[in-house]
């Protein structure tokens, strides 16, 4: 059914109390049941579940998904399942408030895959991951209590769109009305797309395919698919029959240019769009087919110790500054080149509406605990920066007071756009801090994570909150919800990152060797470090790793992510690249970049086959389902492959 609205002259004529007592009258859904037990149970499993596979994506890619949809579908499939078996079926609410709790345990990998990994990198040292655990809890809380005050007018007073939220919204309606059926297909492509990315992952797992064949099966041969699609080349290669591909007479295979077939990243490239995904695969082409073969050729990139190189060496020593360069410059300049999107977000601090009677103080989390609980917990925090990563108490204020601004500038892109501009905010406060004290590196991480991990938590609650507030939740328990899904994120999460990316780490040996390698690029990482490594060049003398030509190169990307970032705003996105995605495609690895690729050209040929046969089963599976599709294919492929790296650990 039509999910009731207001008028946009209503939205722009009436007061705060006229619009809430019409949603009391017309959408609250009163003491229908919400955040039960079984539903927090629910989102708290369901959000540990894929907050490992963001995490696995994550480390691959640099993207955290948003998991809202998924975990909607899984939810209403289970529970319809379990209906059949005399269990009560999930009212519409409940479903609502597991997708709080899901998403953000989802969201909780964001600090893990970037400042977090960027510390550890740079200072050669692990954080204790029961402190990890509760700053990352700390950071996440300090974000409901930001979004709050900010919700009341985002979504309350403004109406704002939130549009992957109003996207739950619409399938939550779709799932418990007429049209549950559609959510029962869809949740039979979900499971079969996982099982298939699942089912190929095991067999190209080499570990997990080792243990079930020795230890299980008692085989003395082992066997497993080869995830390299050019495998069976270099198998005739070995025996002499063809010639090995090289680039400035370097294996290709050096510089990671070998594809593979994982479907996390096929389904990663589904979600991601034809658009990113190939502006991505021109930044790989151009850096590791033209750039670096060039600067090998000439000694500009000079072997490693053993004169051989590799995907990481070059990266490293020479293409990851470019790649910064044209992030860095395509990032700020979206932020900046849309100042009424940064005047918007302060207008409502300077006009003051007639709001009378606080109508929803019985059901809304009462303000007073924002403007009490922010100083108290931030402080906690800036203790925890000056007590466990040297940061001063004065940067660790001055931070908190910045989270303020960032957090409505952020809120107010996500309510406009759906896209919570975390990468361009961070450089903000790596940069500010970074020239106050450029000879301490985690100054200017600690400071940028704390400032975007809470101004990213506040935009994407509010995110959570309007699919509630479309369907008649109450926000306060949606608050609860969301507080329980970061213990289940926490949980889930920071064991795994350390299960995964450490424990082959002995200490004295650089962590970047154990964290980032041909399996886990850790790009979003790289980029953190790669601006604190330039923030140090730029600001304390004598310490700049960067080569002449790298210098070159950083100059003319900066310029080229400019224009290009221009273009592709004043043509109103119809310009075909995306620098940003551009310098992705130099710190992701290449073979992630065709996996992408791939995926991205697939799903954009069955929509232009079948957009216009909408009755078709084809617009039925690749056009209505492409998301659970997607998400199916990471969830199976991402979980096995996390599966198949905890057996090398732990049981080989």
């Amino acid at each position: 059914m039509a999910i009731p609205q207001l008028t946009p002259e209503q939205i722009a004529t009436w007061s705060v109390e006229q619009k809430d007592r019409w949603w009391l009258a017309n959408v609250f859904r009163g003491d229908m049941p919400q955040l039960t037990f079984r539903a927090a149970l629910t989102g708290f499993l369901l959000g540990g579940i894929l907050s490992a596979t963001n995490l696995y994506v994550g480390a691959k890619t640099g993207w955290t998904l948003g998991v809202g949809i998924t975990s909607v579908i899984l939810a209403f499939s289970m529970y319809k399942i379990l209906a059949r078996l005399g269990v009560r079926d999930m009212t519409i609410l409940e479903n609502n408030a597991t997708q709080s709790v899901a998403t953000a345990a989802g969201y909780m990998t964001s600090p893990l895959i970037s400042g977090v990994a960027a510390y550890m990198i740079i200072q050669n040292q692990t954080i204790p991951w029961p402190q990890l655990m509760v700053f990352n809890v700390v950071l996440s809380v300090l974000g409901v209590l930001v979004a709050f005050p900010m919700k009341r007018r985002f979504i309350n007073d403004e109406q704002q769109p939130f549009p992957e939220g109003r996207a739950c919204g619409v399938v939550l309606d779709t799932l418990y009305t007429s049209q549950a059926a559609v959510g029962m297909f869809k949740a039979r492509v979900l499971a079969t797309a996982a099982l298939i990315g699942g089912g190929l992952k095991f067999l190209t797992g080499e570990s997990l395919m080792t243990f079930a064949q020795t230890k299980l099966l008692r085989l003395k041969a082992v066997w497993h698919l080869p995830e390299n699609l050019d495998a069976w080349y270099y198998a005739m290669a070995a025996k002499g029959w063809v010639p090995i591909p090289k680039l400035a007479n370097v294996d290709i295979r050096q510089l990671g240019l070998s594809p593979t077939m994982d479907l996390a990243l096929f389904g990663s490239g589904g979600l991601m769009g034809i658009r990113a995904a190939s502006s991505m695969m021109i930044g790989m082409l151009l850096n590791f087919t033209v750039l670096v073969p060039w600067m090998i050729s000439i000694g500009e990139i000079p072997p490693k110790a053993d004169g051989t190189f590799s995907r990481i060496h070059v990266v490293n020593s020479w293409a990851l500054w470019w790649g910064i360069a044209i992030m860095v410059t395509a990032a700020l300049t979206a932020l900046f080149a849309r100042p009424q999107l940064i005047l918007s977000a302060f207008r409502g601090l300077s006009r003051k509406r007639a709001g009378g009677e606080d109508v929803l103080r019985h059901i809304e989390l009462p303000l007073w605990i924002s403007f009490v609980g922010v100083p108290v917990v931030g402080v906690i925090g800036v203790w925890m920066m000056n007590t466990w990563f040297g940061v001063s108490w004065a940067f660790g204020l001055m931070a908190v007071l910045l989270i303020l601004v960032l957090a409505l500038i952020a809120a107010n892109s996500t309510a406009l756009t759906g896209i919570t501009p975390t990468g361009s905010l961070s450089k903000i406060p790596q940069f500010t801090f970074g020239s106050l004290d450029p000879a301490h590196p985690p100054t200017n991480l600690m400071t940028a994570l704390l400032c975007v991990e809470v101004a990213s938590n506040s935009s994407n609650l509010q995110m959570d909150l309007k699919p509630g507030y479309m369907l008649g939740a109450k926000p306060r328990q949606q608050a609860i919800g969301h507080c329980i899904g970061i213990v289940a994120g926490a949980l889930a999460s920071t064991p795994l990152f350390y299960a995964l990316f450490l424990s082959n780490w002995k200490p004295g040996t650089p962590i970047m060797d154990a964290m980032v390698t041909d399996h886990f690029s850790f790009p979003s990482a790289m980029q953190w470090k790669g601006v604190s490594d330039l923030v140090q060049a730029v600001f304390h003398q004598g310490r700049s790793p960067i080569v002449g030509s790298a210098l070159i190169a950083m100059a003319i990307a900066a310029v080229v992510g400019v224009i290009f970032e221009v273009s592709r705003i004043t043509s109103k996105g119809r310009f075909p690249l995306q620098p940003l995605a551009i310098g992705l495609g130099v710190v992701v690895t290449p073979d992630s970049v065709m996996a992408m690729f791939a995926g991205a050209l697939f799903f954009w040929i069955m929509q232009q086959r079948y957009k216009d046969r909408r009755e078709s089963t084809g617009h039925r599976l690749w056009i209505d389902t492409q998301e659970p599709i997607c998400a199916g294919l990471i969830a199976g492929a991402a979980l096995m492959g996390i599966a198949d790296a905890l057996v090398r650990v732990f049981l080989l």
